[in-house]
């Protein structure tokens, strides 16, 4: 029996492929009962042995949701959801460094069991993974007058203050942190990045597929949940919406991303709020030049979706789409459908990367590698999509649903590439090319 005492009591964790995984390890009491819409506390102190070998519950979240996500995820979920899991080679071996992963999910769905991003393979490098559960939706988000903003951002900086104080017990050195997240998670490092109450929870950080503006005003925040519980008959006060079951209150959110063309922060309805205290300011404006950055996203991140919506599209119709958007074509080549599809592509995702970029000096990457599996909804080959970078970074191209996404031949030396890269960049805040550079993953290159 493996067992370490954490600050709260002692857990007991099981063997995963010659590494020790710590599953579902508190690290804030549950937000819910006297705790709902406040901030985190500590969880209770336990007697005994806790046994943590299974993933813990993720927030309160829409089932079934799909936003492209095409790895095969079930989570489970409940009350009790703030929770991580830590994958370590050793608890006897000290100052190893470490991994803080915040999953993504348009800060509405998504959790840290998802197959793709497992931390096993960290672990077995050397490196102490831990993978973050949060509050999600209306639950982390919405503005009511009587309950701390930004009660998700809180549970962030809870979980990094948790590492701070124990990670040592499992072999991590707490001095040693790169904060990393993709989607939404990466939205979450950059944030975490410019919050004074962070400073000295990490040392390094990873954004991919992430944004540095995907935040609201406090005035939008406030006049969502005004409206919301106008068309609920309710005060838009904690009391009022702690009457509402999770259920209840998962059920009025919107879909995760709403398909609006003003750019990514228009497109995610649930975000973080900039209050000029917690989170500060926009994070683009409030990057620090002092942290070591890895930042990159993929080549294709939202081609296949928007091709199967555009199918059939002529040359005339894509450009009056375009135009009206206020959105440039994408390369020279290609059909209507790809054009417009690509021009998606730079409007979500890769400025996003590239204001970063041009923010601060970086470490910059780009996925290029392409499915060639048919996309079952249609728009033709899946190609370098949103999230299929993950089984290659985590290095679990055996994880459920990767061949069903990428096909039998995703190459594994791709795989060892990209994530010998993200254990140097997490050892010693260099990948392994030069800063400002751009490091191109296409499976020919390696």
């Amino acid at each position: 029996m493996v067992t370490v005492r954490t600050t709260a009591g002692t857990v007991r964790g099981r063997t995963e492929e010659r590494v020790l995984a710590f599953l579902g390890v508190p690290y804030a009491a549950p937000p819910f009962g006297e705790h709902r819409f406040r901030a985190p506390v500590p969880p209770p102190a336990w007697h005994g042995v806790r046994p943590a070998l299974a993933h813990g519950p993720a927030a309160p979240q829409a089932a079934g949701e799909d936003i492209g996500l095409y790895a095969p995820d079930v989570f489970e979920t409940g009350e009790d959801c703030l929770n991580l899991d830590v994958r370590t080679p050793s608890i006897g071996r000290a100052g190893l460094p470490v991994i803080v992963w915040f999953h993504g999910g348009a800060f509405s769905i998504g959790g840290n069991g998802a197959a793709w991003h497992q931390g096993h393979r960290f672990a077995r490098d050397g490196v102490v993974c831990v993978a973050v559960n949060y509050r999600l939706g209306f639950e982390g988000f919405l503005a009511l007058e009587d309950a701390p903003l930004n009660r998700g951002v809180l549970d962030w900086l809870a979980a990094l203050e948790w590492v701070r104080d124990n990670i040592a017990a499992f072999g991590g050195d707490p001095d040693q942190v790169t904060i990393a997240g993709q989607s939404a998670g990466g939205a979450a490092v950059a944030t975490l990045m410019t919050m004074p109450r962070a400073e000295g929870l990490f040392r390094r950080a990873i954004v991919m597929s992430g944004s540095a503006t995907l935040v609201a005003t406090e005035q939008e925040a406030r006049d969502h949940a005004k409206t919301l519980a106008t068309r609920l008959g309710v005060a838009p006060t904690r009391s009022a919406f702690a009457r509402l079951t999770p259920s209840q209150l998962v059920a009025e959110q919107p879909a995760p991303l709403t398909g609006d063309s003003g750019g990514l922060n228009a497109s995610v309805p649930v975000k973080p709020v900039v209050d000029g205290d917690l989170v500060p300011a926009v994070p683009l404006t409030a990057l620090p030049r002092d942290v070591p950055l890895l930042v990159g996203c993929t080549s294709q991140e939202a081609d296949v979706f928007v091709r199967s919506m555009a199918a059939g599209v002529d040359s005339d119709s894509a450009r009056a789409l375009l135009d009206h958007l206020g959105l440039q074509p994408g390369e020279p080549g290609g059909t209507p459908a790809e054009q417009v599809g690509r021009a998606f592509t730079e409007h979500l995702f890769t400025r996003e990367t590239r204001w970063i970029r041009e923010a601060r000096p970086a470490y910059g990457y780009e996925f290029r590698w392409e499915s060639p599996v048919e996309s079952p909804a249609g728009g033709g080959r899946v190609g370098a999509v949103h999230n299929l970078d993950l089984p290659f970074v985590f290095d679990v191209l055996d994880a459920p649903g990767v061949e069903r996404t990428a096909g039998p031949g995703a190459p594994q030396a791709l795989a060892d590439a990209m994530h010998a890269a993200w254990v140097r960049f997490i050892r010693t805040g260099d990948p392994g090319w030069p800063l400002g550079h751009t490091m191109i993953f296409d499976g020919q290159r390696v």
